[in-house]
């Protein structure tokens, strides 16, 4: 195919992408959104749970250089109103499920809706990364466990197998140590709606599910228009994450940090993940979701017009176009 060809053929994607994501978020559950003073609370899917809009990201929480710092800011969040934490059994090697876990000591643990995530492929090696989260997080029960770095054709085959981390799973819910179960990955849609359809044929019913959801995802290898509709149709709670493409999108000034989470949280998304490394990160996500009004089709497309050519180049979504983020291909001893 000829590079003017392969040109047309993008342009083409991207100008379906926009139409379809303008269509969403049209169609948005913005009337079940709650609003308690400059917080907005959402469903998560079908499980009753209500949760913040801003959901606080577990992988910048381990980078402040003090710990004292972090603590800080994991309780200010809570003091403001956010519910939802995010975390990772390997971020950074566990400190950051360590530093969460004492940041929710003194009665903060019950005002939180706590996810982390676990790499093991198999079941065993998934049962030891749960319980090593719950020792490091001080808890006796995680809210939401996820399935992390669904980025492989082949990662729902190995979810689903005989010996495989469901089992673990299961087995973890039934003993009480975890309520909710959902799934993770960054790197194409093709990979999410492969999950979603062996889970289907397999009569499993996931209550989350996470991805990329900003702006230049809306054009590029787009999980807001792909993805997402299946997640609202079949109630499964929508958890959008790097909202800035990990800060490619303001870096580049390609749009504000406020445009990146009003977009996200016009997506019907239960929570919008974000890194809070800083007060000030922390205060701009307040910011953006006190500020927060459903855009207009107009707006969204504006947005997604402006940004389309940088979309279209992948450069700035590394995440699902290099290694760079795939942490599970450079450490496969999490794995098995």
């Amino acid at each position: 195919m000829s590079k003017d060809r392969n040109l047309q053929r993008r342009e083409f994607l991207g100008r379906a992408g926009q139409l379809s994501l303008a269509a969403l978020t049209a169609e948005s559950l913005f009337g079940a959104d709650e609003r308690q003073g400059d917080m907005i609370y959402r469903k998560l899917g079908r499980t009753g749970e209500r949760v913040s809009a801003i959901g606080l990201g577990g992988a910048h929480i381990a980078r402040p250089a003090d710990e004292k710092d972090a603590i800080r800011i994991m309780r200010t969040s809570v003091d403001k109103g956010i519910n939802f934490f995010d975390n990772c059994w390997s971020y950074s090697l566990g400190k950051a499920e360590t530093w969460m876990g004492n940041a929710l000591r003194d009665g903060y643990r019950q005002k939180v809706f706590l996810m982390t995530k676990f790499e093991g492929r198999t079941k065993a090696k998934a049962a030891e990364q749960i319980n090593d989260s719950l020792k490091r997080l001080q808890t006796d029960r995680i809210d939401l466990i996820q399935y992390h770095e669904n980025i492989r054709m082949e990662d729902p085959d190995v979810f689903f197998s005989e010996g495989g981390p469901l089992e673990a799973v299961l087995e973890a819910k039934k003993a009480g140590k975890i309520r909710y179960i959902g799934f993770t990955g960054h790197k194409d849609p093709a990979v999410h709606l492969r999950m979603l359809e062996v889970a289907q044929a397999r009569n499993f019913h996931f209550d989350a599910a996470q991805m990329p959801i900003n702006i230049l995802d809306g054009t590029f290898r787009s999980f807001t228009s792909q993805v997402v509709p299946q997640l609202v149709k079949q109630e499964i709670g929508v958890l959008g994450m790097k909202p800035m493409a990990s800060g490619q999108i303001p870096q580049n000034k390609l749009a504000t940090g406020i445009e990146c989470l009003h977009f996200a949280l016009n997506a019907p998304t239960s929570v919008v993940i974000t890194g809070c490394d800083t007060m000030e990160r922390l205060e701009q996500a307040l910011e953006a979701v006190r500020t927060f009004k459903p855009l207009s089709k107009r707006q969204v497309s504006t947005l997604l017009s402006k940004t389309r050519e940088a979309a279209l180049s992948g450069k700035y979504e590394r995440f699902k176009t290099t290694a760079q983020f795939d942490a599970t291909a450079r450490n496969p001893s999490w794995l098995s």
